[in-house]
């Protein structure tokens, strides 16, 4: 290693510069060199003893101090056998002594004893445990070695030096020939080394300056650094001690010897670039907390996000050999919307068969529907069973406060899918960037929204776009969709998913009773409660299974009962059942009639709703009690159904009236459905004679500034409407 061998280099130097005891000069025998310091202290020896001399050595340099009795030498620590061994590869001098008892040492090149080795290796701890200690030791001592050069350079700039003025110098010590050489450094200061001994002629003077010396009498000393001064430039300074010299009339033989050095201060070195490297330290562990605190560009627990990753597309990749999947078996109630989906995933498993034909694959398909109806869930299962790469983002994810984020992360995700081509994009709640373009605002501006949907429709057929990926997308709103994203070559197909049948709750009820540890077999409950739920979309399915479950569990039952389901679907059509609300008996008995009436009216109609149940246990914030009906699934309504139906949502307040001769708020919300459905009769679907065969739909969430007809038929609506009411 360069380091051993740099101090064994050392070491012999400092052996040889060292007189040999007896030699002769000049005739008179010059007295043995003092030896060096002894390589143990306070009688520790080894690795340990070196590392206390080691520290001992850069204190006493730091300090400007020798230790007492010793000459700090770093040839001694760097001549050291302890600290050559340090840093050499080589076997441990006598190392037979550490070898367990009763073991030899296995030859290199023996290959039979490898067996052999290898039992023995698992009782040989000790040993290993020594060749650890000593790569520990290694690892440990580079950090020493830097702060030991640290403090050995700021021994320059001790309290023990003084700093002082070329005057001073001149009067205090250059006159009385205390000086013994100055070195100059790096150009600027003059370090003044004073003799061991005071010079003869500075006997008996008054001065301020005093000289002491820990070295014992007979003993030689080295001069020693204890002031220093600036200088202005080297010439001038040259000239000036010069002038100084001549005027002391001290002969030009004896002129105190200058030398230049360029000296490297460690300690100064590091404190410069020590502002520098604090900002930058600073700027980095702020841009770290930025991008962990805001998680800018990036999505909870993705582990991507960040300020300088802001343009990617946050994207959940699922593989085909991903767990958790979900497959179309586990997707009911949607039979035509699933035989769709599977074209795109026979298409993208055997593509050959359909280019024979010269057919080509959609290049999207858009998803229709209520919420909870299955659109995401029809998604997961196309990732499952297609094989292919399926990458899921939100529409909402495009969106950020920085201008043209949204652009670069669409052609971000459209990359990354073409580079795993053939794949999937599923892009969930398109609507959010996928409205038409100038209803974003009055000002009719091409803001981000805007800008991320012209980048989209590029990527989905632009001029430089490719097959192999096939794009998803699932809204329920596609009646606010941009026309351009819904034409061929991009969305080629809509898939309308609806709220499933008596027929499709069946089987989404028998899908989630499977994984319910139920009292009977699941085609028990399935048909039951289909019939119990109309109008519930798959997501309430789910919803009514975990409330029965956690009823069940909250009463200690051991399995879930039909008891368990009919509360679950009471507590998600009604509410909490409120058990301690003080009610009084007029109100109870005006709920009551209010609720029979109901009940009655539509037993007599002919095209009334079947009734399916009704109660008077209160519910939610304001319901007393409420009465359910089987909904009638039919597309096409007659004029004398939607009359049954009329009807029968106002038996409740007729028999207030009859049975107990006062009328109640508690017909509020009847009102409300008579109103809306009298309306729609007459200025909807075209049964009134006076109003005509016109038709003035009103458009849910639109901004009207004046309505599409005159106030005279708004007159004529509101009186039929009133007429028919009052029928």
């Amino acid at each position: 290693m360069t380091l051993a061998s740099l101090a064994r280099a050392l070491g012999r130097s400092a052996r040889s510069s060292r007189p040999r005891q007896g030699f002769q000069l000049g005739g008179l025998r010059q007295p043995p060199a003092p030896p060096l310091p002894p390589p143990v202290h306070g009688g520790e020896g080894g690795a340990a003893g070196f590392v206390r001399s080691y520290l001992t050595a850069a204190s006493s340099a730091a300090l400007g101090k020798p230790s007492a009795g010793k000459t700090v030498d770093w040839r001694y620590v760097l001549a050291s056998p302890h600290f050559r061994r340090l840093f050499s590869d080589g076997s441990k001098k006598n190392y037979e002594n550490y070898y367990p008892k009763g073991k030899k040492e296995v030859p290199k090149g023996d290959g039979t004893n490898k067996s052999e080795s290898k039992q023995e290796s698992n009782t040989d701890e000790g040993w290993n445990f020594q060749d650890n200690a000593m790569k520990h030791m290694q690892n440990f001592l580079a950090p020493l070695l830097i702060l030991g050069l640290m403090l050995s350079s700021m021994s320059s700039s001790s309290a023990d030096q003084k700093e002082i003025s070329f005057q001073e110098f001149k009067n205090k010590l250059l006159e009385p020939g205390l000086v013994d050489r100055i070195v100059v450094s790096n150009k600027s200061v003059a370090k003044v080394y004073i003799r061991s001994s005071p010079h003869p002629k500075s006997q008996g003077q008054d001065s301020d300056i005093h000289i002491t010396t820990t070295d014992a009498p007979g003993k030689p000393a080295p001069s020693r650094c204890k002031y220093y001064f600036n200088i202005g430039s080297v010439d001038l300074f040259e000239e000036k001690l010069e002038e100084a010299q001549e005027a002391l009339g001290i002969d030009p033989h004896d002129f105190v010897p200058v030398t230049y050095v360029a000296e490297v201060n460690w300690f100064q070195e590091v404190m410069r670039f020590a502002p520098t490297a604090l900002i930058v330290g600073l700027l980095y562990f702020t841009g770290k907390r930025m991008q962990s605190g805001f998680n800018i560009g990036g999505g909870a627990g993705k582990g991507r996000g960040g300020i300088f990753n802001i343009g990617k597309a946050t994207v959940m990749k699922m593989d085909k050999n991903s767990k958790n999947k979900v497959f179309f078996k586990d997707v009911a109630g949607c039979d035509e919307a699933k035989q769709e989906i599977m074209e795109f995933v026979h298409f993208l498993k055997n593509p050959k068969k359909y280019e024979d034909l010269g057919a080509k694959i959609p290049k999207g398909a858009l998803l229709v529907g209520p919420p909870g109806t299955g659109k995401t869930l029809l998604a997961k299962a196309t990732a499952g069973e297609s094989g292919v790469p399926f990458l899921s983002i939100s529409g909402s994810d495009f969106m950020e406060m920085f201008v043209g984020v949204g652009p670069s992360r669409v052609r971000n995700l459209f990359q990354e899918a073409r580079q795993c081509a053939p794949s999937i994009v599923f892009i969930d709640e398109i609507d959010a960037i996928g409205r038409a373009r100038g209803r974003g605002g009055f000002s009719g501006s091409n803001d981000e929204r805007e800008s991320t949907l012209n980048q989209l429709l590029v990527e989905m057929d632009g001029f430089g776009t490719t097959s192999g990926v096939v794009v998803l997308a699932g809204t329920n709103r596609p009646d606010i969709l941009d026309k351009a994203l819904l034409r061929p070559g991009r969305f080629d197909r809509q898939i309308a998913i609806d709220k499933p049948d008596i027929k499709g709750r069946d089987q989404i009820f028998r899908i989630y009773l499977k994984k319910l540890k139920l009292d009977n077999k699941p085609s028990f409950y399935s048909q039951r409660l289909a019939a119990l739920t109309p109008g519930f979309a798959g997501a309430d399915i789910a919803n009514v299974c975990n409330e029965a479950a956690l009823i069940a569990a909250r009463s200690e039952e051991t399995q879930i009962t039909m008891q368990h389901f009919e509360s679950a679907i009471d507590r998600i059509i009604g509410g909490l059942e409120k058990k301690n609300r003080v009610i009084s008996k007029l109100e109870r008995r005006t709920v009551a009639y209010h609720e029979s009436g109901h009940a009655v009216a539509g037993w007599f109609l002919e095209h009334a709703e079947p009734l399916l149940k009704v109660t008077i246990v209160p519910r939610g914030t304001a319901a007393l009690g409420f009465a359910q009906y089987v909904p009638n699934e039919n597309l096409l309504m007659t004029k004398e159904q939607l009359f049954d139906m009329t009807c029968m949502t106002l038996g409740g307040r007729a028999a207030e009236e009859v049975l107990i001769g006062k009328i109640s708020t508690g017909a509020q919300n009847d009102l409300e459905k008579v109103t809306k459905m009298t309306y729609a009769q007459v200025a909807v679907y075209g049964f009134s004679e006076k109003v005509g065969l016109l038709s003035f739909p009103q458009k849910d969430g639109g901004f009207e500034m004046s309505k599409p007809y005159s106030n005279q038929t708004a007159s004529i609506i509101d009186d039929e409407v009133r007429e028919w009411v009052g029928k």
